[in-house]
C-alpha cells in the first residue's frame, strides 16, 4: 500500500457542492442529486425526494464516540457486509467527505447514472478488480481527477477551511441498503476493517431514510446529546 501523509482540506457538508462534485466526476445530476435533511421528524423527512439512494452523516468525533468505534473495530471482521458492497479504506487525511461520496455512488442505484468512461466509471471499474482494501486505497491516492475534484469542491465552501488539518474533529460516514435489504454503514477510516452491517432491516429503498435516521438518533446523537454538530444529507432523485 502507498504510504501517504497527504492531507486534504475537509469538505463542507453542503448538498449543492456535493452535487457539483458528482457532476464533475461523471454522475448524471439530472437524475440524482444531494438534498438537505432538515430534521429527524417524520414531517421533515417527508420533504426529502424519494427513493433515497444513500444517506451521509457528518458527526463530531468525541471521546465517547472514539471509544465506541474502537470497541466495534475490535469485534469486527473484514468485509462483513458481503461482496455486493464496494468499500474504500481511507489513507488520505480529511478525505472522509470524498470517501462518503464514493461509497454513496458505488453502492446505490445512482451507479446506473454514472456516465461511461467518466472518472467515476473508470475509478469504480478499477476498484472492483481487486478485493484488497490497500490496493483500492492506492487507486484513490493515485487518482488526479479525484484530488482535483476534492480541491475544487473544498475551495467553494462557505465556511473557512481549518488552519490545523491534523485536528479536524468532524467525520463523514455513509449509509446504504444492501442487496439483501439490510442497513450498512460505510466508513473508511478510524481502524474500520470493512462495511458494517447494522442489524436493521430495510424492507424497500423508500425505507432507507427513516431506518438510517433512526439508527443515527439511537447510536450517534443519543451518545452525545449536548452536541449540535450533526448533519444529514441524502442522495436521491434530482429536482430537475
Amino acid at each position: 500500500m502507498t504510504e501517504t501523509r497527504m492531507k486534504w482540506v475537509p469538505l463542507e457538508s453542503n448538498p449543492e457542492l456535493f452535487t457539483s462534485w458528482c457532476s464533475s466526476m461523471g454522475l448524471d445530476t439530472s437524475k440524482y442529486a444531494f438534498h438537505d435533511i432538515y430534521g429527524t421528524d417524520p414531517d421533515l423527512l417527508a420533504m426529502v425526494p424519494q427513493p433515497v439512494a444513500a444517506v451521509l452523516l457528518l458527526f463530531p468525533i468525541t471521546p465517547s464516540m472514539e471509544a465506541l468505534r474502537q470497541q466495534e473495530n475490535e469485534a469486527a471482521s473484514p468485509a462483513a457486509a458481503g461482496s455486493d458492497i464496494l468499500w474504500f479504506k481511507q489513507t488520505i487525511g480529511n478525505a472522509c467527505g470524498t470517501i462518503g461520496l464514493l461509497h454513496a455512488l458505488a453502492n446505490s442505484t445512482a451507479t446506473s447514472s454514472i456516465k461511461p468512461d467518466s472518472p467515476l466509471d473508470t475509478l469504480f471499474k478499477k476498484a472492483r478488480t481487486t478485493d484488497d482494501a490497500d490496493e483500492r486505497a492506492d487507486i484513490l491516492v493515485n487518482s488526479k481527477e479525484l484530488q482535483t475534484a476534492h480541491e475544487t469542491t473544498a475551495s467553494q465552501g462557505q465556511s473557512q477551511a481549518p488552519e490545523d488539518l491534523d485536528n479536524v474533529l468532524l467525520h463523514f460516514v455513509c449509509f446504504v441498503r444492501s442487496q439483501d435489504g439490510e442497513l450498512v454503514e460505510l466508513d473508511g477510516s478510524g481502524g474500520r476493517k470493512g462495511p458494517l452491517r447494522r442489524g436493521k432491516k430495510v424492507e424497500s429503498q423508500e425505507d432507507l431514510l427513516p431506518v438510517a435516521v433512526e439508527f443515527v438518533k439511537d447510536n450517534y446523537m443519543a451518545l452525545n446529546p449536548e452536541e449540535v454538530n450533526f448533519n444529514l444529507i441524502a442522495l436521491g432523485p434530482s429536482f430537475d
